[in-house]
Protein backbone atom coordinates (compact mmCIF):
# COMPACT_ATOMS: atom_id res chain seq x y z
CA UNK A 1 0.00 0.00 0.00
CA UNK A 2 1.39 3.05 -0.95
CA UNK A 3 2.52 5.69 1.64
CA UNK A 4 0.76 9.43 1.60
CA UNK A 5 4.34 10.83 1.32
CA UNK A 6 4.99 8.71 -1.89
CA UNK A 7 3.76 10.62 -4.41
CA UNK A 8 5.78 13.61 -3.01
CA UNK A 9 9.05 11.41 -3.31
CA UNK A 10 8.12 10.09 -6.79
CA UNK A 11 7.92 14.07 -7.94
CA UNK A 12 11.68 14.33 -5.88
CA UNK A 13 13.19 11.56 -7.99
CA UNK A 14 11.36 12.43 -11.37
CA UNK A 15 13.00 16.24 -10.71
CA UNK A 16 16.16 14.15 -10.11
CA UNK A 17 16.33 12.19 -13.04
CA UNK A 18 15.60 14.88 -15.34
CA UNK A 19 18.26 16.65 -13.62
CA UNK A 20 20.58 13.56 -14.32
CA UNK A 21 19.53 13.73 -17.92
CA UNK A 22 20.76 17.30 -18.74
CA UNK A 23 23.67 16.26 -16.80
CA UNK A 24 24.51 13.27 -19.58
CA UNK A 25 24.75 16.21 -22.39
CA UNK A 26 26.51 18.17 -20.99
CA UNK A 27 29.05 15.63 -20.39
CA UNK A 28 28.52 14.73 -24.02
CA UNK A 29 28.97 19.04 -25.29
CA UNK A 30 32.24 17.95 -23.35
CA UNK A 31 31.49 21.26 -20.71
CA UNK A 32 34.01 21.41 -17.32
CA UNK A 33 34.28 18.76 -14.94
CA UNK A 34 34.27 21.28 -12.05
CA UNK A 35 30.20 22.34 -13.44
CA UNK A 36 29.63 18.35 -13.64
CA UNK A 37 30.47 17.53 -10.47
CA UNK A 38 28.62 20.17 -9.27
CA UNK A 39 25.67 19.03 -10.61
CA UNK A 40 26.18 15.26 -9.95
CA UNK A 41 26.07 16.70 -6.44
CA UNK A 42 23.10 18.38 -6.43
CA UNK A 43 21.34 15.17 -7.78
CA UNK A 44 23.30 13.11 -5.31
CA UNK A 45 21.39 14.74 -2.65
CA UNK A 46 18.55 15.06 -3.78
CA UNK A 47 18.10 10.93 -4.34
CA UNK A 48 19.17 10.86 -0.41
CA UNK A 49 16.70 13.18 0.49
CA UNK A 50 14.04 10.63 -1.22
CA UNK A 51 15.56 7.91 0.61
CA UNK A 52 15.62 9.63 3.54
CA UNK A 53 12.05 10.71 3.17
CA UNK A 54 10.81 7.62 2.30
CA UNK A 55 12.61 6.06 5.20
CA UNK A 56 11.41 8.61 8.22
CA UNK A 57 8.01 7.69 6.60
CA UNK A 58 8.10 4.41 6.54
CA UNK A 59 9.45 4.65 10.33
CA UNK A 60 6.07 6.84 11.14
CA UNK A 61 3.68 5.36 9.89
CA UNK A 62 4.46 1.38 9.36
CA UNK A 63 6.72 0.43 11.97
CA UNK A 64 5.02 2.78 14.74
CA UNK A 65 1.97 1.12 14.49
CA UNK A 66 3.61 -2.33 14.81
CA UNK A 67 5.59 -1.35 17.77
CA UNK A 68 2.74 -0.68 19.77
CA UNK A 69 1.33 -4.27 19.03
CA UNK A 70 3.22 -6.71 21.66
CA UNK A 71 4.35 -10.02 21.04
CA UNK A 72 5.90 -10.90 17.69
CA UNK A 73 4.55 -8.30 15.59
CA UNK A 74 6.79 -5.87 17.75
CA UNK A 75 9.75 -7.75 17.67
CA UNK A 76 9.32 -8.06 13.53
CA UNK A 77 9.18 -4.34 13.80
CA UNK A 78 12.28 -3.92 15.86
CA UNK A 79 14.15 -6.01 14.10
CA UNK A 80 13.19 -3.80 10.60
CA UNK A 81 14.07 -0.46 12.26
CA UNK A 82 17.34 -1.82 13.09
CA UNK A 83 17.80 -3.36 9.00
CA UNK A 84 16.35 0.02 7.27
CA UNK A 85 18.29 2.64 9.82
CA UNK A 86 21.43 1.17 7.67
CA UNK A 87 20.15 3.27 4.79
CA UNK A 88 20.16 6.47 6.69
Amino acid sequence: MPHESHPKIIKRLKRADGHLQIIIKMIEEGRPCLALAQQLQAVENAVDNAKKALIHDHIDHCLDRSMRTPGPKSRAALKEFKAITKYL
